[in-house]
């Protein structure tokens, strides 16, 4: 029950409301000089720009000119209902009060030019991009060849088959016959005082030769 009278009370305040409204605009264009049926038009032009700015705010919320325009329209509404109730005397207006009367036809016009010929946003969602469609490819049937086994190394021979290498006897550097006549009674000195055989280091350190001609001397001594 309550829930179907909400809407009467409603409209009867906005009624209400409106009419207050259009009197107090009524009553400050005619004293602004405006008389006949322009006073009357004055609160028909601001009613119509702040419905139509209330409108397109409701369509498009983020439209800063509709937001402009209901504040121009709400600022003129309210200043002609403050100015009636006694904050001006309305048998002497002020200059600057006709002028805004006066050019008011004006500036209502084109507010409501722009707002009647403003682009209205879509209300329909954005489509959703469509998946696009992975490609289908043909069954392929793909036969290697078969790689040939790869070759293995021979085999290494085992112990037993490696046969034993011989230590050359001969010398690797040749000794001249002096020198290793020399060398032998070093070796013969060295016996008779150790009682052991000279060894290529020791002969190498006595004759001051390298170490390849001393191998070569210890192992013809030997």
């Amino acid at each position: 029950m309550f829930r179907n009278l909400r809407p009467d009370a409603v409209l009867v305040q906005a009624v209400i409301a409106g009419a207050l409204s259009f009197a107090h605009l009524h009553d400050l264009a005619a004293a602004a000089g405006q008389d006949g049926w322009k006073a009357w038009a004055y609160p028909v032009s601001v009613d119509l720009l702040l419905v139509a700015a209330w409108r397109r705010m409701r369509t498009d919320t983020a439209n800063r000119d509709a937001w402009l325009w209901f504040a121009i329209a709400l600022i003129a509404s309210l200043g002609a209902n403050v100015a009636t109730a006694g904050m001006l005397d309305l048998h002497n207006v002020p200059p600057w009060l006709r002028i805004l009367v006066a050019g008011w036809p004006a500036l209502a016009f084109l507010g409501g030019t722009l707002l009647a010929h403003a682009p209205s946003p879509d209300p329909r969602p954005a489509p959703e991009p469509e998946p696009a469609e992975e490609p289908v490819l043909p069954d392929l049937t793909v036969e290697r060849a078969p790689e040939p086994a790869p070759e293995l190394p021979p085999a290494a021979p085992a112990p037993q088959d490696i046969a034993p290498q011989l230590t050359p006897t001969a010398p690797a550097v040749p000794v001249p016959p002096a020198l290793l006549d020399h060398a032998r009674k070093i070796a013969d000195a060295h016996r008779a005082q150790t009682g052991t055989p000279i060894d290529a280091g020791t002969l190498r350190a006595r004759l001051g030769v390298p170490a390849a001609l001393a191998d070569s001397i210890a192992l013809q001594l030997a």
